[in-house]
């Protein structure tokens, strides 16, 4: 399974929350096939949203290619309990 990966995305002004102000946003990239079940149960359970995002792939016979790729963003300390909760939700989907 790839590596994910926590990254701080700038978020544009007219997407921060007006309370909020300068609050830094970071993406925790979703590797490609993931299936729908863990990806909906971190959004019901996490304060995160999943948005789409250009990225270069380097793998198998897409290399250099740019796609969108899903990612959650939100709070870094909430990411990496995203991370926690995706590798184990892939890992009960897969029954390991």
């Amino acid at each position: 399974m790839p590596k994910t990966k926590v990254e701080k995305e700038p978020v544009p002004p007219e997407e921060t929350p007006e309370d909020e102000p300068g609050e830094e946003l970071y993406d925790l990239l979703i590797p490609p096939g993931v299936p729908v079940k863990p990806i909906s149960y971190i959004v019901s359970n996490y304060d995160v949203e999943v948005v789409a995002r250009k990225e270069k792939l380097y793998f198998a016979n897409m290399e250099g290619d740019e796609r969108e790729i899903l990612a959650f963003r939100g709070k870094k300390e909430v990411l990496e309990q995203v991370h926690v909760a995706l590798v184990n939700g892939l890992k009960e989907f897969i029954g390991e």
